[in-house]
């Protein structure tokens, strides 16, 4: 599924290829490559920060449609398997919706399955006049 807003930019910078879209579920794929590697070689953790963000961002938006937008106010990730090279997937799914503010929970992890980050994103959900 293509998100034309999601389309282009800094998304583009990073390969990013949405598979599913909604507002119960988010799943990102891209490939790790050397210029999306830190120093030592290896996939750097802004990466998985802005993947993490964008899941949730995505699918919290989507959910919360034509009533308002929703903007990230706190990204907590955490790196747990160095990766230099291959295809990695972020599933996000929601941990709560409010009416005032979101939680979702994003995993990223390698082909072979095994969970290499995992993160989560508190969204506000911001209202038209309020």
């Amino acid at each position: 599924m293509e998100i034309p807003e999601f389309s282009g930019g800094f998304f583009a910078l990073l390969g990013l290829e949405f598979g599913e879209a909604s507002g119960d579920r988010v799943t990102i794929r891209w490939q790790v490559r050397p210029e999306l590697h830190q120093p030592y070689g290896i996939q750097h953790g802004g990466v998985y920060c802005s993947v993490v963000e964008t899941a949730a961002s995505v699918g919290g938006g989507l959910w919360l449609g034509e009533r308002g937008q929703v903007v990230g106010v706190s990204n907590q990730t955490d790196f747990l398997r160095a990766v230099s090279e291959g295809e990695l997937t972020a599933v996000g799914t929601p941990v709560h919706r409010g009416r005032s503010q979101q939680l979702w929970q994003v995993e990223i992890s390698d082909t072979a399955g095994r969970l290499v980050a995992r993160g989560q994103v508190r969204l506000q959900n911001l209202y038209p006049g309020g």
